[in-house]
């Protein structure tokens, strides 16, 4: 399976942005207490294999960037099931991980190259999708009360399974909603958000503001919720 995305930066900036420990936590995953530069290294150069603009990871995923029209094109080709076997259980959750962390590369590199990212992260099971309870409204630029603040948003990208948007309000952030409905697989669904805030902190973003809202929005609708602050 590959993932692709076109981003609007040439080789060199991508690839600066897959190789530089600084630059990865600006757009991989989410923060969490004594966790995320873990991740990012145990992801990205624990047994990782440069080639040229090519990466491969320690369970087999593969990093290609090359030039295409208007930037660069990063693929990311998915290990077959079956080569990690300890990990096959997951597969599906780290393909939608994937899927998530381009884009989020992407807006990195498009919208904030070199500003510093803060993120929030919610989780929880259920039938219930949180566009559908965010009330989204239907196009590709709009103005919507996001729990309890207005706000102007554009469709940053749409997948099967998730829903990226920007927001204004957040200086000029990023909303990742997931959703995957009760099933074979997962019985329960499974159901994610990851706010990314860009700005000075306290002056120019109120995260904690913005956390104690979504916390008692989110916990009544998914009461499973995980919640891993930065």
């Amino acid at each position: 399976m590959k993932i692709e995305v076109t981003v609007a930066a040439p080789v060199a900036s991508v690839w600066d942005a897959l190789r530089n420990k600084d630059k990865i936590r600006h757009w991989h995953g989410w923060e969490y207490e004594g966790g995320l530069d873990q991740e990012i290294d145990l992801i990205y150069f624990t047994d990782a294999v440069e080639e040229g603009t090519t990466l491969r990871l320690g369970n087999g995923d593969e990093f290609a960037v090359e030039p295409a029209d208007g930037g660069s094109r990063v693929t990311l080709t998915r290990a077959p099931l079956g080569a990690n076997p300890d990990w096959d259980a997951y597969y599906d959750d780290i393909t939608e991980g994937w899927i998530t962390f381009l884009h989020q590369l992407r807006f990195f590199l498009e919208r904030h190259p070199g500003d510093t990212r803060h993120t929030l992260f919610y989780s929880g099971t259920g039938p219930v999708s949180p566009v559908d309870e965010l009330r989204i409204p239907a196009g590709d630029a709009f103005e919507l009360d996001l729990v309890g603040q207005r706000v102007k948003c554009e469709v940053w990208y749409r997948s099967d399974h998730q829903l990226g948007l920007t927001v204004d309000a957040w200086g000029n952030g990023l909303l990742v909603l997931s959703h995957v409905p009760p099933g074979d697989r997962k019985p329960d669904g499974a159901t994610m958000a990851i706010l990314s805030l860009y700005g000075a902190v306290d002056r120019d973003v109120d995260r904690d503001a913005v956390d104690a809202r979504w916390r008692a929005w989110w916990s009544k609708r998914w009461p499973e919720e995980l919640n891993l602050p930065g």
